[in-house]
C-alpha cells in the first residue's frame, strides 16, 4: 500500500520539512543581523584589491618588476619600425615628412630602406598600393598626425575597394596629450577602422614589433586589404627626449604636485621598460584562401558539361602565391575564351587567340558557363587540373573572335574620321599602341580619353597595367607610376591621363625629377570633362562645371624641372615623331610631359559616365 501511494505520503513528508523550515526561520534570520558587516568588509576588501592590482596592471607595474629600462639609451622606437620593415623585404617607404614620423625614416634610411618623399599623401599611399599590386607583398606609406593622415583617406579606401595589401603608418600625439586638444590630435582610429582591416594604436616602445608583424600579417591573409597602425609621438623618440617633455625638471613641492610627478615618471618608465629586448621580427604566417576539393570537382563538373564556357579574370587572381607565368600556363591549357580586366589585363600578352577585347555583354549573354575567377590563381591550376584534356568545340572561340574583329574595324573607321579642332583622340591612341615597346607599364588615370585608350590600347604582358580598379579614382596616376618605376625599374612607364585627372599628378612631377624617377606622361587635353559632359549636356541641357581650358601642362611641366613637349594639328603629321622623341627623353633618365590637345568624338556616346 505505501508503495502505491507516494504521493500521499509524499506530501506528508513535505509537510512535515516544511514546519520543520518554519520553525527554525527565526534563528536562521537572525544570524546574518550579525555577520552582515564582516561579509560586507570582505566584499569591499576583495573589491578594492581587484582595483589596486588592475590599475597596477595598466600603470605597467608587474611588467616593470621583471623588465628594465635602459636611461642611457639613445635608440629611439623608428628603429624596431625600421627592423621590422626590412625583416618583411619592405624596400621602399613612400612619404610626406612630418616631426611625428622623422625618427621612423631616418632609421629606415640608416637600414637601406629607399625614402621617397612626395607632394601630397594621398600620392604616398597611391605609390604603395603600387608597389602592393606589382610585388605581391606589402606596400608602405608613412605620414605624419591629423590632416597628414585624413589626405590619405582617398587612397586608403581605394586600396581596400581593389584589395591590396597596404599599410599605412600614422604618426600621433604624445600618448598622455591624446584628447586633450593636443595639436593635430584627432581620434584618428575612429576614422580608419572602416577603411581598414586591421587597426592598432601602439602605446609603448616594446609594442612595435608584434604590432607590425600582425599588421603585416593581416594585410595579406585572407582577403588582401589595408592596414593602419598608429604611433604616437612619445614611442618613436628616445628616452632623454621624451623624459624632458614629459616629466618636470626638479621635482615639485606639495603631496599633489609630487602624485602627479610619481605618475608621469611611471608612465615614462611604463614606455620603455624592456623596449631593446629582443624580439622576433619576421614575418608571421599567412591565412591564404584555398579552394576546397568539393568546390573545385563542382565547377569542373559544371565546365566538363559546357558547350559555350567563359572565363572571365580579374585581379586577385594573380594573387600569390601563384606566379603570372603559370596562371598564363593554365589558361592556355584550359582553352576557354577569356576576358581579362583590372590587373590581369596583359596576362596573355598582345593578340592571344584565347583573349577577346570586345563585346563583353553579348559574349556574357550568349555563354552557357562563366567562371568569374577572381581568387588567386590556384584555383585555376586545380581546376586545369581537373578537367585534364577538356575540348571545346572551335566554332565558339571563332564566333566571338570574328565579333572582336569587327568591332576593332569599326574603331579604325572612327580613327579616320575628322574632328571639328586639333587631334582625334582614336587615331592619336592607335598610334600611341604602335609606339608603346615590349616593356611598357602602362599607367592609366582619367576620364573619357583613358575609357577610350582601354578599348585600343594592349598591355605588352602580365603586371602591366594599372588602373585604379572598382572604385574609379580619379589621381592615382602619379602615384602608381612612382610606385610602378621603382619596382620595375627596367620598365618604360607610361602613363595616359584625362587632362581632368592631370590636375592631381601635376605637381608630382617635382617628386620624379627629385628622386630621379623617368617617367612618360600623355595628356588626352580635351579641355573638359568630357565624360561627364557627354551625358549631362543632351539630358540636363548644360555644360556647367564641365568646363576646363587647354592649359599648357607641358611648360608647367618644364617649370618643375621635366621635359615637355606638345601635340596638335599644327604637328599632326608629327605623332609618332614626338612620342619617340619623348620616348628618347625617358630613357635618357627624365620625367617627360606630351601634352596632347584632342577633339572630341562619339566614340564613347551611351556610355553610363557618373
Amino acid at each position: 500500500m505505501t508503495q502505491r501511494c507516494p504521493s500521499s505520503s509524499g506530501v506528508s513528508d513535505v509537510s512535515s520539512r516544511q514546519s520543520f523550515h518554519l520553525m527554525e526561520t527565526p534563528p536562521a534570520a537572525a544570524a546574518p543581523a550579525g555577520g552582515f558587516f564582516p561579509s560586507f568588509l570582505l566584499l569591499s576588501f576583495g573589491t578594492l584589491v581587484a582595483a589596486v592590482l588592475g590599475t597596477a596592471h595598466r600603470l605597467g607595474l608587474f611588467y616593470q618588476l621583471m623588465h628594465k629600462v635602459d636611461k642611457t639609451s639613445i635608440r629611439h622606437g623608428g628603429e624596431s619600425v625600421a627592423a621590422v620593415l626590412r625583416a618583411h623585404g619592405v624596400r621602399f617607404i613612400f612619404t610626406l615628412v612630418g616631426g611625428h614620423i622623422s625618427p621612423l625614416l631616418v632609421a629606415c634610411e640608416k637600414l637601406g630602406i629607399r625614402v621617397v618623399d612626395t607632394r601630397h599623401e594621398v600620392t604616398a599611399v597611391f605609390a604603395a598600393d603600387a608597389v602592393a599590386r606589382l610585388t605581391g607583398t606589402v606596400g608602405v606609406a608613412a605620414v605624419t598626425a591629423g590632416p597628414g593622415l585624413t589626405n590619405t583617406v582617398t587612397a586608403v579606401k581605394n586600396a581596400q575597394v581593389a584589395q591590396s595589401p597596404v599599410l599605412l603608418l600614422g604618426g600621433a600625439a604624445s600618448t598622455l596629450l591624446q584628447k586633450r586638444g593636443a595639436l593635430q590630435a584627432i581620434d584618428q582610429m575612429s576614422l580608419f577602422r572602416p577603411l581598414c582591416k586591421f587597426c592598432a594604436s601602439v602605446r609603448t616602445v616594446r609594442d612595435i614589433v608584434p604590432t607590425l608583424r600582425a599588421a603585416m600579417a593581416a594585410a595579406q591573409s585572407g582577403t588582401p586589404g589595408p592596414v593602419f597602425v598608429e604611433l604616437p609621438l612619445d614611442v618613436l623618440y628616445p628616452y632623454f627626449m621624451v623624459e624632458k617633455e614629459m616629466v618636470p625638471a626638479q621635482l615639485p613641492k606639495g603631496l599633489m604636485g609630487r602624485v602627479v610627478f610619481w605618475y608621469l615618471q611611471n608612465c615614462l618608465t611604463n614606455l620603455f621598460v624592456g623596449a631593446w629586448e629582443p624580439r622576433p621580427e619576421g614575418p608571421l604566417p599567412l591565412n591564404i584562401p584555398q579552394a576546397s576539393p568539393e568546390q573545385v570537382q563542382r565547377c569542373v563538373e559544371i565546365l566538363s558539361r559546357a558547350k559555350r564556357p567563359l572565363l572571365v579574370l580579374g585581379s586577385q587572381a594573380l594573387l600569390p602565391p601563384t606566379p603570372a607565368t603559370k596562371l598564363r600556363a593554365a589558361v592556355e591549357t584550359l582553352g576557354v575564351p577569356c576576358f581579362l580586366g583590372g590587373m590581369s589585363r596583359g596576362l596573355l600578352g598582345r593578340n592571344h587567340p584565347l583573349h577577346i577585347r570586345q563585346n563583353r555583354s553579348a559574349a556574357l549573354k550568349k555563354a552557357d558557363v562563366v567562371v568569374l575567377a577572381g581568387d588567386v590563381g590556384c584555383f585555376m591550376l586545380k581546376l586545369v587540373e581537373g578537367l585534364q584534356g577538356q575540348m571545346w568545340a572551335s566554332d565558339w572561340a571563332e564566333e566571338l573572335r570574328k565579333a572582336d574583329q569587327q568591332k576593332e574595324q569599326t574603331y579604325r573607321d572612327k580613327a579616320g574620321l575628322p574632328v571639328s579642332q586639333h587631334l582625334n583622340p582614336v587615331r592619336v591612341l592607335q598610334q600611341v599602341e604602335e609606339t608603346l615597346p615590349d616593356n611598357a607599364l602602362l599607367v592609366v588615370d582619367g576620364g573619357d580619353f583613358v575609357a577610350t585608350a582601354a578599348y585600343l590600347v594592349q598591355p605588352r604582358g602580365p603586371l602591366r597595367w594599372l588602373d585604379p580598379g572598382a572604385f574609379g579614382t580619379l589621381g592615382v596616376g602619379a602615384g602608381f607610376a612612382l610606385g610602378a618605376k621603382l619596382c620595375q625599374p627596367d620598365a618604360e612607364v607610361w602613363c595616359l591621363f584625362g587632362d581632368g585627372a592631370f590636375g592631381y599628378s601635376l605637381i608630382e612631377f617635382d617628386t620624379f625629377v627629385r628622386h630621379k624617377i623617368p617617367v612618360i606622361a600623355l595628356i588626352g587635353n580635351d579641355a573638359g570633362w568630357t565624360q561627364i559632359s557627354r551625358e549631362q549636356v543632351p539630358r540636363l541641357g548644360s555644360d556647367v562645371a564641365c568646363g576646363l581650358a587647354y592649359t599648357d601642362y607641358h611648360k608647367a611641366a618644364i617649370g618643375l624641372g621635366a621635359q615637355g613637349l606638345m601635340l596638335s594639328r599644327d604637328n599632326e603629321d608629327q605623332v609618332v615623331k614626338v612620342l619617340r622623341e619623348g620616348q628618347q627623353l625617358c630613357r635618357a633618365g627624365h620625367a617627360v610631359v606630351v601634352n596632347i590637345l584632342i577633339g572630341r568624338t562619339d566614340f564613347r556616346d551611351g556610355s553610363i559616365s557618373v
